[in-house]
């Protein structure tokens, strides 16, 4: 009897088992976002950061274009990042699918604690999103990894390996680059070219692109534009031959956008800008030769 008892079981398990597989709950888009704490940045311009995520997902045009897509609900990771192995998620996949569960998503975002960390490793947090996204328990047409940062790479692994690792799972990174015009706490220079990095080594993928925050009170407007155009599936088509920043459109006509079209069978790593003239090592760079030069030392 135990054995005919264990046989049951085993049939049930193994007929079972692909059934619920095909249970993930099919969602518009899987938004995984990724928040700069590093060490440039200090508590207030933390706090606009938060603000403006929180700002953004209480708008009813934002929330409008989440419930308004194929399947009417999207799902939405938020987690914040500075050294190489420092990563923190503050809110887990959750299911974006009424004005309620979007009310509630923005109340938790706004109460979660803000820290402030040190380095800038834009490698590492593309690192830690690949088995997010790999884990989200919904089914997503589109993954995209909403990256913002008010620097570039200098710590860990090359930008570039990490972000062909993330294409390679069709991750698509979009990129919303703050233009910080004062030195950091350590005296870091601020970076001029700091839209075109990203625009050349950090952003991905099909209709990828970047957002630019002028500053840190620029960056509620931002955030929401981007978002809109994440959410929407109708960033600008920037052109990948000459690598230039592509044309943004109006927010309200983002909203009306119609269904995206199925990239599931497409080799994302081949939408990449042009190299960099400055190189996508130029953040490892700056950073060797301004402790050199300051310290007479190089950063562990």
């Amino acid at each position: 009897m135990t054995k005919l008892f264990r046989l049951i079981a085993f049939c049930f398990l193994l007929f079972a088992l692909p059934a619920a597989a095909q249970d993930k709950k099919e969602v518009d888009l899987a938004l995984a976002m990724a928040i700069d704490i590093s060490g440039s940045i200090d508590p207030d311009e933390a706090h606009l950061q938060r603000e403006g995520y929180v700002q953004a997902f209480r708008d009813p045009i934002i929330v409008k274009a989440i419930l308004g897509g194929a399947n009417g609900r999207i799902a939405v990771a938020y987690f914040e990042w500075s050294d190489s192995w420092m990563q923190k998620l503050l809110i887990d996949w959750t299911l974006l699918d009424s004005e309620a569960t979007i009310a509630a998503f923005a109340t938790r975002l706004e109460k979660a604690p803000i820290s402030i960390a040190r380095r800038t490793s834009i490698s590492g947090a593309i690192r830690y999103a690949i088995p997010l996204f790999g884990r989200s328990p919904y089914d997503a047409e589109r993954k995209v990894l909403d990256i913002s940062g008010d620097g570039s790479n200098n710590d860990g692994g090359l930008v570039t390996d990490m972000r062909h690792e993330a294409l390679k799972d069709r991750i698509i990174i979009n990129g919303l680059p703050i233009m910080n015009d004062r030195p950091n706490p350590f005296g870091f220079p601020s970076e001029d070219d700091l839209d075109r990095y990203y625009l050349h080594c950090v952003t991905g993928g099909p209709r990828s692109f970047v957002e630019v925050a002028r500053n840190f009170e620029d960056f509620p407007r931002a955030v929401r534009k981007k978002l809109l155009q994440e959410v929407a599936d109708v960033g600008p088509r920037p052109d990948f031959d000459t690598g230039e920043l592509g044309g943004l459109r109006d927010g309200v006509q983002l909203a009306q956008s119609g269904r995206p079209r199925n990239r599931a069978e497409e080799d994302y790593t081949k939408f990449i800008r042009p190299e960099y003239e400055l190189g996508c090592d130029v953040g490892e760079r700056r950073s060797r030769e301004f402790w050199q030069r300051r310290f007479g030392v190089t950063p562990d």
